[in-house]
């Protein structure tokens, strides 16, 4: 009998252990976890019993967002001040007590409530005062001039444009089109909010809830060809590696030839170096050079660069992808293909904008950011984000003569709408080709001055914009960059 209530007795124990472990976990080390969860209905109606946090462009005037005091069950609503065609929606996201919070909304979750560890005193004071608890402040690193501009430039027209500065990984712009008002989201109205996000199509590809800057991707075409070119340099072959210079390549293993793009032939005669196929865009080259170089350097470059890897960032931001080069061992044609930036390979705009501050910085890739600073209800510091690198990319010497060929595609090559007096910019056009039938995707990528790169461009315009299958890199999105680059330098 003894032996039984003993074995009974450390039963107990063990489960009161048990319990009281679950309770630890629950209440500490998972708490931010649930606490930020969007299926956590409880806490989600208990966050507007709290004056959220502002979220502001760099210049700490333009407010993105703050919350109004309603005299309702719930106490605050969320407001989004801007005009929604100018694509903050994107970066903010929403505050819905139907549909949880998104983007900046719910990453930055934490302090906007008020629920952060740092805010934990205030919370105290406000609590006994009995006063309306108030969440932290966000600061971000979006230029609002930089940001019209760029959705200015894009229009009416499906795309994205990213700017960031290359030296830090501040995302100066990020627009996306088609974008979305996030207002009717996070209305008090049920049937406003349900309404509007069936009319969003959320589930679908084209839903304007979809950033095209960093919620999917596309392949980048030639500008693709900057990646490879790297993976060129960086294995020892200089800009004047010659290659030959026919008007088509017959694939291996295939009966299908790889063209330039019109069809002619690149010109230099019967062979061409790797700046001068870079200045004219030569599929032809470049689809030669990645099976030159083979399918190990050009995915341990495209892996340097980020693709396949995990870049950290405020908001969703989708990865890239390259093809494990085990993959391109039976398929040379596709190790072709991939090495203008077609098959395999997939990216996003802000990526490219990425890659483009790594070429102009030395070589060294920043981690994005698009948080400056979060401040307590008082204005306070109580965070602030520096710099962070994600890795060296290539040696500086090869970025310096990657980024001098990529100035002569601007000084004479495919991108000259992208040239600003005075200034020598580095560039590197694309058109990239998507489903039979379709017009491809323009893009550009660029920073200036090349010489110490202040900003760092990508725009993608899809399916050729307004120009529709008559539309290239050069003639539909390096004006886009070439404005959102001059004003950024004070033109």
């Amino acid at each position: 009998m003894e032996r039984q209530i003993r074995r009974l007795a450390i039963a107990f124990l063990v489960l009161f252990g048990a319990i009281a472990l679950n309770l630890n976990y629950i209440q500490v080390v998972a708490a931010d976890r649930i606490a930020n969860n969007n299926a956590n209905r409880r806490l989600l109606i208990q966050e507007y019993e709290v004056d959220r946090g502002d979220i502001v462009a760099a210049d700490h005037r333009t407010v993105l967002a703050d919350s109004e005091a309603t005299g309702g069950d719930l106490k605050y609503q969320r407001r989004y001040l801007e005009d929604p065609e100018l694509g903050y929606g994107h970066i903010t996201g929403y505050h819905s007590f139907i549909f949880g919070r998104t983007e900046l909304e719910q990453s930055y979750n934490t302090y906007l409530s008020a629920r952060a560890a740092e805010l934990f005193p205030q919370r105290l004071i406000d609590q006994i005062l009995g006063r309306d608890e108030e969440g932290a402040g966000l600061v971000l690193t979006i230029d609002p001039e930089l940001q019209r501009i760029a959705a200015e430039g894009l229009g009416g027209q499906e795309g994205a444009v990213a700017a960031i500065d290359p030296r830090t990984g501040a995302v100066l712009a990020l627009v996306s089109n088609p974008t979305y008002d996030p207002n009717p989201l996070a209305s008090h109205d049920p049937d406003e909010v349900r309404t509007t996000y069936r009319q969003l199509r959320p589930r679908q590809p084209d839903s304007p809830l979809v950033s095209r800057a960093t919620d999917t991707f596309f392949p980048p075409g030639s500008s693709f060809k900057i990646v490879t070119a790297a993976a060129a340099l960086e294995s020892g072959r200089g800009p004047d590696f010659t290659l030959p210079n026919p008007p088509s390549l017959d694939l291996p293993q295939t009966t299908e030839n790889l063209d330039n793009f019109g069809g002619g032939q690149c010109s230099g005669g019967s062979q061409i170096d790797m700046a001068s196929a870079l200045q004219q865009s030569c599929n032809v080259y470049f689809a030669q050079l990645a099976m030159e170089i083979g399918a190990d350097t050009l995915v341990e470059q495209a892996r340097r660069f980020g693709f396949s890897e995990d870049i950290p960032f405020d908001i969703p931001f989708v990865e890239s992808e390259i093809p494990d080069p085990g993959a391109f061992e039976l398929d040379i044609p596709a190790l072709a293909q991939s090495g203008i930036g077609q098959r395999d390979v997939r990216t996003n705009v802000l990526h490219m904008a990425l890659i483009g501050g790594a070429i102009g910085n030395g070589g060294v890739m920043m981690v994005p950011r698009l948080v400056s600073e979060i401040r307590d209800p008082d204005g306070r510091i109580l965070r602030s984000f520096t710099r962070e690198e994600f890795g060296a990319t290539m040696r500086p010497e090869n970025a310096r003569a990657l980024t001098e060929m990529m100035v002569s595609v601007v000084e004479a090559g495919t991108g000259t709408a992208a040239q600003i007096p005075g200034v020598r910019v580095a560039g590197k056009t694309g058109t990239a080709q998507t489903a039979v039938g379709a017009a491809p995707h323009a893009w550009f990528v660029a920073f200036a001055p090349a010489e110490a790169p202040e900003i760092a461009v990508a725009v993608v315009i899809l399916n050729g914009g307004d120009l529709g299958s008559e539309a290239t890199g050069g003639e539909a999105s390096a004006p886009i960059a070439q404005t959102v680059m001059e004003a950024a330098l004070g033109g």
